[in-house]
């Protein structure tokens, strides 16, 4: 089968389109016939090894599984032994381990059935993304109704979600994006729009009640000083910061003050859970959602793909087409 292939830790250009074996399940797993997968930053993470912490888990002289991508859709095209949840031809979202590829394994409970009104592109779209702004307004950072939300990254994957999952809720949503994302965070539900080339989002009197952090830039005491005296601060992602931590740094930093002050802040860490998976595919299904695409790629130009992230701000989800 064809897949996308990393060997060492680095850059776009070490990603090779290359025939490799087609993997074979486990007996909790399912192998998945992929038709689309999504690229977000995990996958540039995944590609640098960056943080150098994380290559703990990731391997530490070269990637553990060579080959990359995380969110995939597609059609079941076998199931492991103990596997009675999914069966050959259903069609599947989820988290796949390696899913540039044709074929790709997954758990069974990293795994949901397709939303009929989703295409396998906007399916792709969802897992990570979907579930990362799910659980990033949940517990105390759940918004109420009136709740003054602010997005930082609105329209990059994360972000187009979080928009629409605040504006659900109920909150008075401020989308902050570059000059080419404004029309879109407005589109998700965004009462107010902060192009970031020419405003600053710290300057002014507004307190917010939630601040959802996808961009992972801006110092504590900057986004503190927006942050109403009771108010949630969500970090998420690792960007920035040192070789060796990124963005953890600032997030070590927010943990260590949090008990001291009336702010709290969250250092998000995403996990792939299936309930959260059918409460987007039902959101999908009632039209609450919808994945917000910029563009697609074919598997063979995932680099260019990747290559389009690293220079920032897409507009919703990169795609590729297998």
């Amino acid at each position: 089968m064809k897949a996308i292939v990393q060997d060492a830790y680095g850059t776009a250009d070490l990603l090779e389109l290359r025939d490799i074996d087609r993997p074979a399940p486990r007996d909790d797993e399912v192998l998945v016939e992929v038709r689309a997968a999504g690229v977000d930053p995990s996958v540039w993470h995944l590609m640098t090894g960056r943080p150098l912490v994380a290559r703990v888990a990731l391997g530490v002289r070269r990637p553990r599984n060579p080959v990359r991508g995380w969110d995939g859709a597609g059609r079941v095209e076998s199931v492991g032994a103990k596997v009675t949840a999914f069966k050959p031809g259903d069609e599947v979202f989820g988290n796949c381990d390696g899913s540039f590829a044709e074929f790709a394994r997954a758990k069974a409970k990293r795994l949901a059935l397709k939303p009929p009104s989703l295409t396998f592109e906007q399916a792709a779209a969802l897992p990570v993304s979907g579930m990362t702004a799910l659980q990033a307004l949940s517990g105390r950072s759940r918004p109420a109704p009136g709740d003054q939300v602010l997005v930082i990254g609105a329209s990059g994957g994360v972000g187009s979600f979080a928009v629409q999952l605040a504006a659900m809720y109920g909150a008075v949503v401020t989308g902050v994006c570059g000059p080419t994302g404004t029309d879109l965070v407005r589109s998700l539900g965004a009462t107010h729009v902060l192009d970031y080339t020419h405003e600053d989002i710290t300057a002014g009197p507004h307190r917010y009640d939630v601040i959802v952090d996808c961009a992972g830039l801006r110092p504590l005491p900057l986004l503190r000083r927006i942050l109403a005296p009771r108010g949630t601060l969500v970090m998420v992602g690792g960007e920035g910061g040192s070789a060796f931590l990124g963005g953890m740094s600032r997030e070590l930093r927010a943990a260590l003050r949090s008990p001291f002050v009336g702010q709290n802040f969250r250092n998000l860490v995403s996990l792939p859970r299936q309930e959260d998976l059918l409460t987007l595919k039902n959101l999908a299904e009632e039209g609450k959602i919808t994945p917000a695409i910029d563009r697609t790629y074919p598997l063979a130009e995932a680099a260019d793909a990747v290559r389009h992230l690293e220079k920032g701000h897409p507009r919703g989800k990169l795609v590729l087409t297998v």
